[in-house]
């Protein structure tokens, strides 16, 4: 139950493998939290393994702590990342989503507003194939799903991600390569619609 003067929360859900989704899900916090009222929750996903036996640790060593099916029920909106698997989102999020059957039983996240994300090492290494994969899930959810407007001067700028699937970036076959100008301004930018929208929406 969240209290009179609490800010209102959005999840911020990713899987990171090499740390470039990790970075694109900060400009998106960070585009949620300049609107009033909204904070971003931060949370990701283990890995998982062929291996029956393989586990992961309970708490990660670094970055988001692991996502709760109440992360969902608490927040007002969701955004969902992962890099890309040929074209598809990647193993750890899907079996998660995978999991999430109770909570489409109840419509928990039906009229809640969603957005995507994703990076690839090149630019044709399935970015919007990847984005159009996560949104699938959400909106048999019921929910709402945006994406980045033409409005947004960077999306006719930008040489590298960005795409109005969603906020996208081409990390480099070694996956180290910095965001550009252009990606953080659209990451910031949807991260910022979101929570403008579920803000409304909400009230």
């Amino acid at each position: 139950m969240q209290k009179a003067g609490e800010a209102q929360e959005i999840l911020v859900l990713y899987y990171s493998h090499h740390g470039s989704v990790r970075e694109l899900a900060r400009h998106i916090a960070h585009g949620i939290e300049q609107t009033p009222g909204i904070a971003a929750r931060l949370r990701t996903v283990p890995r998982i393994s062929a291996v029956c036996e393989a586990t992961e640790a309970t708490i990660p060593n670094e970055g988001a702590p692991y996502v709760e099916a109440r992360d969902l029920e608490e927040c007002i909106g969701l955004a969902l990342g992962s890099p890309t698997r040929f074209g598809n989102m990647a193993a750890p999020l899907k079996y998660f989503l995978d999991s999430t059957g109770g909570l489409w039983l109840k419509g928990t996240l039906a009229g809640k507003p969603a957005v995507v994300f994703t990076s690839t090492t090149t630019m044709h290494g399935g970015q919007e194939s990847t984005l159009l994969s996560m949104m699938l899930p959400l909106l048999h959810h019921g929910m709402m799903v945006l994406g980045i407007p033409y409005t947004e001067p960077a999306l006719s700028q930008t040489r590298e991600g960005g795409t109005p699937y969603g906020a996208s970036h081409v990390s480099g076959s070694d996956g180290t390569t910095a965001a550009t100008e252009q990606e953080k301004l659209l990451a910031v930018a949807l991260g910022r619609r979101l929570a403008e929208t579920a803000k409304k929406l909400a009230a």
